[in-house]
């Protein structure tokens, strides 16, 4: 026979720990990990995204965002990439957080990306279909 958790431990199911929730911070958060978790957002990537993209566990990124130690140097430049911003503004001082100008940023990017790969017959399909998809939103959402 088999018991559940809740008569284990004593705590309701919803009470246990689950390892995919986030933890509270209990102090603020330090500049520099805040100016990273600020440019991840401003980029539309997940923590899971970043790390995907820059070639490191989703908790070094998490660590990065809770702590003022900089990220290693061997993954800046493709951290710089994945998030859309030059290393200067990467590491600046004032933490303003500026789009790279260019294209589109997050999820969009990546697809379009993954896209540009795909055999020239095919990407005229894609740009055929989001441009006809573009058009009719305008119509459906003019004023």
């Amino acid at each position: 026979m088999q018991e559940n958790n809740s008569s284990i431990t004593g705590l309701p199911e919803n009470l246990l720990y689950n390892a995919a929730m986030g933890r509270k911070l209990t102090k603020p958060r330090p500049k520099l990990g805040a100016h990273l978790m600020a440019l991840r957002a401003n980029a539309g990537l997940s923590q899971e995204d970043l790390a995907q993209r820059v070639g490191v566990p989703q908790q070094t990124i998490a660590f990065w965002e809770q702590s003022d130690k900089p990220p290693r140097s061997d993954v800046v430049p493709q951290l710089a990439e994945a998030l859309g911003v030059s290393i200067q503004i990467l590491f600046s001082e004032n933490g303003v957080a500026v789009k790279k100008k260019g294209g589109p940023d997050g999820k969009l990017r990546k697809i379009f990306e993954d896209a540009s790969h795909l055999p020239r017959r095919q990407q005229e399909k894609i740009a055929e279909f989001v441009t006809a998809f573009i058009n009719q939103y305008k119509q459906t959402h003019a004023r």
